[in-house]
């Protein structure tokens, strides 16, 4: 709420200008009639306060306060003021306060283990809004909770979603599944606040009742990772030994690899160059000529070739011309280098790979 206090201190100068100087204020002020009459000010300064976000004990509390107070002479108003602006002033490090601002702070410093640790070991004696974080969770770590809790309690986790977000979930659920839920929306209406406050401190309990990861990624991404800097022949067999053993396994895997001849189908060509820009010119010289003879691979390499520009295409022909013959494991090495710089340059943002579901 600090920086919501600015308004305050652009105006303290000319406020203790026009401070009345003389006693001590009239009569002792508790804490909380001070805080009233902060507020009261800020109000009547047009400042925009988040009374929404604090407790509801406190908002009450204060709301009281305001409503058994009546005048305040302008001695006593200047005196609060000063005060609080002193003690404002005052501050040298704030703290987000409960424990699950502080994770949110540390976020990213400590292990998911501990933070889950420590979520579990709160949230029985949570008093905050648990839908500020529930929103705020990855995709898939929602869509379990519109599977497989009452549609009652999905559409009320809907309802409190921002509307981008409600739609991804429901298009990824099954047709009837997200007609009942939808349906559900409709009869949320007469839902009032406790209730939705304590679905939603029931759902975080679930959530992170839930036992913590080893991995950050799903099987079939850390399978697909090792296979695109595998020899061709060894995933080529792993393959084949993944769909005698899990058919359904082995094609999601395969939609995860990204070797070199995906490259003319998942890559825009606006982007190659950002490519080569990363790779070595030797290895780019080595990759296009270990793929000659291999049309899979040599498609890929006149894509690339095809989308640099022509110097820079017509000096790599040359080089590729001067070579002698490339060993398999040189080429493999080569072409691994191009596909790590597209992966690095995904992963940073700077590309999209087309998706197989998108040609």
């Amino acid at each position: 709420m600090t920086q919501d206090l600015v308004p305050l201190a652009r105006i303290a100068p000319a406020r203790r200008a026009l401070s009345i100087t003389g006693p001590d204020a009239r009569r002792m002020l508790t804490p909380r009639a001070k805080a009233a009459i902060i507020v009261r000010y800020l109000l009547t300064e047009g400042a925009a306060l988040p009374l929404a976000s604090l407790p509801e004990q406190m908002q009450a509390a204060l709301a009281e306060q305001m409503g058994q107070m009546r005048l305040v002479d302008r001695t006593t108003l200047d005196e609060v003021v000063d005060q609080f602006l002193s003690e404002l002033e005052s501050v040298g490090l704030a703290f987000p306060g409960g424990i699950e601002g502080a994770l949110n702070v540390m976020d990213g410093h400590i292990s998911q283990s501990a933070a889950t640790r420590l979520r579990r070991m709160a949230g029985a004696a949570a008093k905050g809004d648990p839908w500020e974080r529930i929103v705020t969770l990855p995709v898939e770590r929602l869509l379990p909770i519109l599977t497989d809790e009452a549609v009652e309690v999905g559409a009320v986790m809907l309802s409190k979603l921002p509307v981008a977000r409600a739609a991804d979930l429901l298009g990824k659920l099954p047709g009837d599944r997200a007609r009942r839920v939808a349906y559900a929306v409709s009869m949320t209406g007469n839902v009032d606040p406790e209730t939705v406050r304590r679905i939603g401190h029931a759902l975080l309990a679930e959530l992170d009742n839930q036992p913590s990861r080893a991995f950050e990624t799903a099987p079939v991404q850390r399978v697909g990772a090792i296979l695109n800097v595998s020899p061709a022949l060894t995933r080529d067999d792993v393959l084949q030994g993944l769909e005698a053993e899990d058919a359904a396994f082995a094609a999601e895997v395969r939609k995860a690899i990204f070797t070199f001849v995906h490259i003319p189908d998942r890559v825009p060509p606006r982007d190659v160059p950002k490519i080569t820009r990363l790779v070595e010119q030797a290895q780019l010289v080595t990759a296009f000529a270990g793929a000659q003879g291999r049309p899979e691979l040599e498609a890929a390499a006149e894509f690339i070739l095809a989308n640099i520009s022509q110097r820079l295409a017509q000096g790599l022909r040359e080089e590729m011309g001067a070579r002698g013959k490339i060993k398999d494991k040189d080429a493999e090495e080569a072409m691994n280098a191009i596909v790590n710089a597209i992966r690095g340059l995904e992963a940073s943002g700077e590309i999209t790979l087309i998706q197989q579901e998108e040609e």
